[in-house]
């Protein structure tokens, strides 16, 4: 209790400098460093979307990962580092950019934060990293086989990661990896994988449904977590920030229910999609205005089930997220409101 006061007082009021600050999760991130009296920089790229920050009173700092010399340029100053961008798609006409952001960028911030010295440094990775098990729930102990994992998304997480553990291991920094599942809720502007899944039960425009599961979690409870782990989290470690194991149909029926919309009622094989996510992947690349609706990477991980365990953060950080179905309704909610569904 003592060393939780101690580090309480120790954070307050310092300066936090978070990457990807206008991000789905990066800003709610920002939103409760505020809220918590912490003096906030936010790392974002120039020309980025800023509503998720608008009226907010922060610093906002222009640069990009994959320059050096912007990092360092901002970063002078702050004492605690949330490095929460990352480039998640689940395809790119270009995959060395997913590399570039989410492996470079990555050591990139690592370099300016043990050139310039800091109290703690929080990574957000990826339940990605730990692979998975059948149905049943994984935690911090497992690790993925990298040469089994599914998309560059989360190989250029696993290897960031590696990257990560190595200069704590060398006490380069004094850090701690976080791993969400699958966030969900108000903010997701652009939006996410889940975000645009969705945003087509609310549209009417999913007709079916792929029989998986996945682990959700409201992404104001993530934010907590960052902040728990900041002042209860073991250098070196990595906790799971997670909600509730649900089946894929049973979300989207929450999601009609909360919506107000029909139900996904018809389920296909995943392995009958996978001509037509190609097509739409081809299509893609010849018409560079628009990305695919259905790709092969994202069918491949549907064949999966996605269950993780957050034990581990409830028992050591007192982490504690809140019921799904109110993280699904307040996804609804602001979904409806910011796009204008009827």
């Amino acid at each position: 209790m003592l060393e939780t006061l101690f580090l309480y007082f120790i954070f307050m009021k310092k300066t936090i400098f978070i990457t990807g600050a206008n991000g789905f999760l990066g800003s709610r991130i920002v939103r409760l460093a505020i809220k918590k009296k912490y003096k906030v920089k936010g790392f974002v790229r120039k020309n980025s979307d800023l509503n998720n920050l608008k009226d907010l009173n922060i610093e906002i700092c222009h640069g990009d990962l994959r320059d050096q010399s912007s990092i360092l340029e901002h970063m002078r100053g702050s004492h605690v580092i949330f490095h929460v961008a990352a480039d998640y798609r689940l395809w790119a006409r270009k995959i060395s950019e997913i590399y570039e952001s989410n492996v470079f960028g990555t050591e990139n911030i690592l370099k300016v934060a043990n050139k310039l010295g800091h109290e703690r440094f929080i990574f957000t990775s990826s339940v990605a990293t730990l692979g998975t098990s059948g149905n049943k729930p994984v935690d911090e102990s497992s690790n993925a086989d990298f040469s089994k994992m599914i998309g560059d998304y989360k190989k250029s997480k696993y290897i960031a990661e590696k990257i990560f553990f190595e200069y704590v291991r060398n006490k380069q920094i004094k850090g701690i990896v976080l791993n969400p599942s699958t966030p969900i809720g108000p903010g997701d502007i652009k939006p996410t994988p889940t975000g645009r899944i969705i945003f087509q039960t609310l549209t009417k425009s999913m007709p079916a449904f792929v029989e998986t599961g996945l682990n959700f979690v409201h992404v104001d409870d993530v934010a907590e977590g960052h902040f728990l782990a900041l002042e209860k989290g073991k250098i070196g470690q990595r906790y799971i920030l997670g909600g509730e194991n649900i089946n894929l149909k049973d979300f989207l029926d929450s999601v009609s229910n909360f919506g107000g919309v029909p139900k996904v009622r018809y389920k296909i094989n995943a392995n009958f999609l996978y001509p037509l996510a190609y097509l739409n992947e081809l299509y893609s690349i010849i018409n560079k205005y628009r990305d695919p609706m259905l790709t092969v990477s994202s069918l491949k991980m549907s064949q999966e089930m996605m269950f993780f365990s957050s034990e581990k953060a409830k028992t050591q950080l007192g982490y504690r997220p809140r019921n799904i179905n109110n993280a699904i309704k307040d996804a609804v909610i602001w979904m409806k409101k910011y796009f204008k569904l009827n």
